[in-house]
């Protein structure tokens, strides 16, 4: 396959004309005048890298906490054809026992899907303070253990690659003492959580923020809470955003991406199995959800993920202020390198994975290319 006449978001996401040509499954060769069979004239049209989701639940009616091998193939395919290449898998709070199951499927599983791919696992719980549950269950909820996690990826099949958690339980920074800096991504998440604590876990080796300003404590001018730490931390954490236009005022998302630049945002959808599904009741990891407008809440009113995708997001970001560039960069360099995989994808080069979208100039999907072969 060779894409020729494209502006292509090249690998220093910069808009170039450039041709792509692809053999197999990876980019065999990026630049001006390629020669290949099977050419696609795309004069006009704009080529990026596959989005990558690294914190959704599910959608199109299914969840990945359902726990099937049908589950995740539906979310999967309806992910790639919304131009999502890669995802990780995201789970809930539940007892060890049905997490357990549940990471079993998803690693026995993973390489059977057929649309975007899995690439990893992203452990949402049980480890948060039950004061910042959201909609997950606060019963279940408890202080992180090493050995539960290494039990779980054991099913999983090493596939878990962040792992969420309030840093002021009990244990928090000793777990993310020994737990970070290798495989694992340790993340602030669902917390009550001061600004001190949130920069001591930052200093150990927690290195992401699970949903930025959503269920946890928020900067203010006397108490800066999470929110504060991660603007402030010499570590410079990665924070992920929903740019649904329901969690976040898109005031603030053009204030975040000032404040850590586009190397730090990482666009995410935590959108569960209402996402493209029209409104009407649901489950989020066995809780009723009710979804009106498109917005998912608890019966109390909580935010319970979203309805979104990333794709969408990208675009809400532009029409936000956020320049296209950027937001692209956000929902697929940044992630990649978050779990590890940005030699792999995330970017346009040489002997990376073909995973493409095409645009036209309307922002709107016209093909998706996962793996070198189009899905749509």
């Amino acid at each position: 396959m060779l894409l020729k006449n494209a502006v292509v978001l090249n690998d220093k996401f910069q808009l170039e004309k450039l041709d792509i040509k692809v053999s197999g499954d990876k980019i065999e060769d990026v630049g001006i005048n390629l020669s290949g069979s099977e050419e696609i004239d795309l004069t006009g049209k704009k080529v990026i890298p596959g989005l990558i989701d690294i914190h959704i639940h599910g959608s199109n009616g299914s969840d990945a906490c359902d726990g099937t091998p049908e589950a995740l193939n539906t979310i999967s395919e309806y992910l790639a054809d919304h131009g999502i290449t890669s995802f990780c898998a995201t789970t809930m709070s539940l007892s060890i026992d049905k997490l357990n199951a549940i990471m079993k499927n998803i690693g026995d599983n993973a390489g059977s899907v057929k649309g975007a791919r899995i690439v990893g696992i992203n452990m949402e719980g049980p480890y948060f303070a039950k004061s910042k549950c959201g909609a997950q269950d606060p019963d279940v909820m408890h202080s992180p253990v090493v050995e539960e996690v290494e039990g779980l990826d054991k099913s999983a099949n090493g596939m878990i690659k962040l792992i969420d958690l309030a840093p002021e339980l009990d244990g928090s920074m000793d777990f993310i003492k020994k737990m970070s800096g290798g495989k694992y991504v340790l993340s602030t998440a669902h917390t009550s959580s001061d600004y001190n604590t949130a920069m001591e876990a930052y200093k150990n080796g927690a290195s992401h923020a699970t949903h930025l300003y959503n269920a946890m404590t928020g900067y203010t001018h006397r108490e800066p809470g999470v929110v504060g730490a991660v603007f402030d931390s010499e570590m410079k954490p990665t924070a992920e955003l929903i740019c649904d236009g329901v969690h976040i005022h898109p005031a603030v998302i053009r204030t975040t991406f000032k404040i850590l630049g586009d190397d730090r945002v990482v666009l995410i959808s935590d959108a569960m199995s209402a996402s493209g599904m029209p409104d009407g009741n649901y489950e989020l990891g066995g809780s009723p959800v009710i979804v009106v407008d498109g917005a998912a809440r608890t019966p109390g009113g909580a935010l319970a993920g979203s309805t979104t995708n990333v794709y969408q997001c990208v675009k809400n970001c532009v029409s936000f202020g956020i320049p296209f560039e950027s937001a692209v960069k956000a929902a697929t360099a940044n992630p990649a390198r978050v779990i590890g995989r940005q030699d792999e994808i995330g970017s346009i080069a040489k002997g990376k994975r073909a995973d493409l979208l095409v645009l036209d100039d309307d922002m709107n999907i016209e093909m998706v290319i996962i793996g070198g072969k189009r899905v749509k």
